[in-house]
């Protein structure tokens, strides 16, 4: 995400990095070009205009072209105004009411069923909720059935009434079963058209009337840039929303969406979508999406993402395995799919600092493990367990069964290997073995 926005930003800021003269002239051209990136990136040109302006004024201001670090300073100035832009505070979903009822409002395709599934499951998992998922589009073929198929994918009940025809009704309906059955979340999924329209309008103002939501969210598909955001203050004007939620995030390299819809609807981005896994919600963080965009990275989301995945008494006993010389293939397979649990590669990577840039150009698949999973699967499980064991004519038989090459095979059971010795030292607290060991591991 932000790609081209990323690329174009470091390089308008390369020239105060410290890579030639600091000028009153080369700080407005530097700005005019952050102008041109936001621009090209899909923001409004209003928008853009002003955010440049307030970074000159904040420049001149503080004597940037008199600071030992003005490029640093610059960045840190663009920085700040990014993450003012995009909402400055993070902003928490409203989970009070019992039940806790959150309409979904948006336009056809712009994925707030998928959505609708993603929010329960979060609350499920994250918030320990019970979720209720309705159906309310009553219009669209299967999509009734396709809310079904979420709520089994991630064991939440759903609520569907195909005799009746009237969606006020059916959420009506849905939040008195909620009572009743212990459900202290209501998540209504509306029907969306292909255009803004009167009578969808009207639907859905009526069963926001009717079921007094504590939690109204717009669901915006982010790749429409401008539109989104001019689709955004329509259903704002008539439904006042509480937040905005912007899918396919991941796939759109320009991001204008999530930089201007704040300032157009002065409503907050809540959440992002950033894959097709029920999994692949996150809580909108301005600041922490400001740093992605100027390739800082997001190290704490990473560390937070790790934390979710991080089984206290998994860890125990894999302790117990290092310190006895017994960590084998199986433990590494448990950790790989631990690691393929916090994300697509693609997204983690983009969260280390600096790592974006240093992989631009590189495609990285969502099946990265792939290849190690197979020959991990082709070994038996003595030699999972002992993989010593793993001889010429083993290392035949496991790339045939794997589909991989003998070399491939001598390259995972190398790198089995060196992860073992770290492993052992850090175990045993050894941080000067540590040193020398990864001076030998180039």
């Amino acid at each position: 995400m932000f790609n081209n926005l990323s690329e174009k930003l470091d390089k308008a800021l390369h020239v105060l990095k410290g890579h030639g003269s600091i000028t009153e002239v080369n700080v407005a051209e530097t700005l005019k070009e952050v102008r041109r990136a936001l621009l090209d990136a899909d923001v409004n040109f209003k928008i853009a205009k002003e955010f440049s302006d307030r970074v000159k004024t904040k420049a001149l201001g503080q004597n940037v072209l008199t600071s030992l670090q003005p490029g640093q300073l610059m960045v840190k100035l663009v920085k700040d105004e990014l993450t003012e832009l995009m909402g400055g505070e993070t902003e928490g979903i409203n989970l009070g009411g019992s039940p806790t009822v959150i309409l979904m409002s948006g336009l056809q395709g712009s994925g707030k069923t998928t959505f609708s599934g993603k929010l329960a499951n979060f609350l499920k998992t994250k918030k320990s909720k019970k979720p209720l998922l309705v159906a309310c589009d009553v219009y669209r073929p299967a999509a009734i059935n396709q809310l079904h198929v979420v709520g089994d994918q991630i064991g939440v009940e759903v609520f569907s009434d195909e005799e009746n025809k009237n969606p006020v009704e059916i959420a009506q309906n849905a939040v008195t079963y909620a009572k009743e059955n212990g459900h202290n979340v209501v998540i209504v999924d509306t029907a969306g058209r292909l255009a803004v329209d009167e009578a969808m309008m009207t639907e859905i103002e009526n069963i926001h009337k009717a079921v007094n939501p504590h939690e109204t969210l717009f669901v915006v598909d982010s790749m429409t840039g401008q539109d989104a955001v001019n689709t955004a203050k329509t259903f704002n004007d008539r439904l006042n929303f509480d937040g905005v939620v912007l899918t396919k995030l991941d796939g759109d390299t320009r991001g204008g969406a999530a930089i201007s819809i704040k300032s157009v609807v002065n409503k907050p981005i809540k959440f992002i979508g950033t894959g097709e896994k029920m999994e692949a919600i996150d809580v909108f963080h301005p600041s922490r999406m400001a740093d992605r965009i100027l390739g800082m990275g997001d190290v704490v989301s990473l560390v937070e993402r790790a934390q979710e995945q991080f089984d206290e008494e998994e860890a125990r006993r894999l302790q117990k395995k290092i310190a006895k010389n017994q960590f084998g293939f199986d433990d590494f397979l448990k950790q790989i799919q631990q690691v393929k649990k916090m994300g697509n590669m693609k997204d983690l990577i983009g969260m280390i600092p600096g790592a974006g840039k240093a992989m631009k150009g590189v495609d990285i698949d969502d099946d990265a493990f792939k290849g190690i999973e197979a020959i991990i699967h082709s070994m038996t499980p003595e030699e999972r367990t002992k993989p010593e064991l793993i001889n010429a004519s083993r290392k035949k038989r496991i790339g045939k069964g794997s589909g991989s090459s003998v070399q491939e095979v001598n390259q995972l059971l190398k790198q089995f290997n060196q992860m073992s010795k770290m492993m052992k030292m850090m175990q045993g607290g050894g941080g000067r073995k540590m040193m020398q060991a990864m001076n030998k591991i180039k």
